[in-house]
C-alpha cells in the first residue's frame, strides 16, 4: 500500500505549478523585451530587394545573374535570365555576392544593419540617390525537443517568432516538461550559449530568448530521467502484486 500511497501523492502535486505565466493579473501591464534582433548566421538565406523613385535604376541590384538589357528611352530591364534559387546564401565565410557591388559581409550583423550597408554602398557608388532595402529571411528555421507534443525542426514565415509560439507550434508540453526548465540553445560569436527560461511566470517576456534567432534549439526539460520504455509498465506490476498481497 505503501507504493500506492505514493503515487496518489505525486498525481496530486499543485496543478499551479503547470499553468503557464500564472503571476499575470489581469489589467496589469508587462514590459517585452523588444530590443532582440535577428542577426545573419552563415548558410541562412536572404530575400534582398532594392527599391527607389525611378524603378529601372534598381534593376540591376534586383538580378542575381546580373544580365540586363537597354531600351531605346534608357530604361534599364532585367535580359530574360533565370534564376536558379532564391535569394542569396551566406557562405561559410559570412559574405554573400552581392549585383554590382560584389562580395559583402554581412554575417554577424542585424538584418537593419545588412539593409543599411547595403543603402550605403548604393549612394556613395552613385547608382541611386535615394535607395531603399528590404531583407527578409527566406529559411529562418528552429529546432524543438524533449518534453513536447511534436519534436522537429520548423519554419518560420518571416524573422519573428516566439518562444511561445514555438512551443505551440510544436504541440505544446507533454505533462512531463518542466516549465522552469526551457532552454534556449543559440550560436552567439561562433560559440554555443545556453539560456533557461521559466514560462510560469511573466519574467519570461523580458528572456533574451522571449523571441528566437534563426536555428535555435528549444529544449524541454523532462520531469524524470529518461527510463526503459517497460519502466512504467514493470512498477505497475509491482503496485499491482502489493495491492494483491494486502487484500490476502
Amino acid at each position: 500500500m505503501t507504493a500506492v500511497a505514493l503515487l496518489l501523492l505525486a498525481s496530486c502535486a499543485s496543478p499551479k505549478k503547470f499553468v503557464y505565466l500564472n503571476d499575470m493579473e489581469p489589467g496589469k501591464q508587462y514590459p517585452v523585451n523588444t530590443e532582440t534582433v535577428t542577426i545573419v548566421h552563415e548558410n541562412d538565406r536572404l530575400d534582398i530587394k532594392v527599391t527607389c523613385r525611378t524603378p529601372e535604376l534598381a534593376v540591376p541590384f534586383n538580378s542575381q545573374v546580373g544580365a540586363y538589357r537597354l531600351s531605346a528611352d534608357g530604361g534599364v530591364t532585367a535580359a530574360g535570365v533565370e534564376t536558379v534559387e532564391q535569394g542569396y546564401r551566406v557562405d561559410a565565410d559570412g559574405n554573400i555576392i552581392f549585383p554590382i557591388l560584389g562580395k559583402l559581409k554581412v554575417s554577424g550583423k542585424s538584418l537593419k544593419q545588412v539593409a543599411d550597408m547595403i543603402e550605403g554602398m548604393i549612394s556613395e557608388g552613385g547608382y541611386i540617390r535615394d535607395p531603399q532595402v528590404s531583407i527578409e529571411f527566406l529559411n529562418f528555421k528552429y529546432t524543438v525537443l524533449g518534453a513536447v507534443g511534436g519534436k522537429g525542426t520548423y519554419a518560420v514565415d518571416g524573422d519573428r517568432i516566439t518562444i511561445l509560439e514555438a512551443i505551440a507550434k510544436a504541440g505544446d508540453l507533454s505533462k512531463e516538461a518542466r516549465l522552469d526548465r526551457i532552454a534556449v540553445i543559440r550560436t552567439v560569436d561562433g560559440k554555443q550559449e545556453i539560456y533557461y527560461n521559466d514560462i510560469r511566470t511573466a519574467e519570461i517576456f523580458m528572456s533574451p530568448t522571449y523571441y528566437l534567432q534563426q536555428n535555435d534549439i528549444v529544449y524541454v526539460e523532462p520531469k524524470h530521467k529518461p527510463r526503459n520504455e517497460n519502466a512504467w509498465q514493470n512498477a505497475s506490476f509491482v503496485v499491482s502484486l502489493l495491492s494483491l498481497a494486502s487484500s490476502v
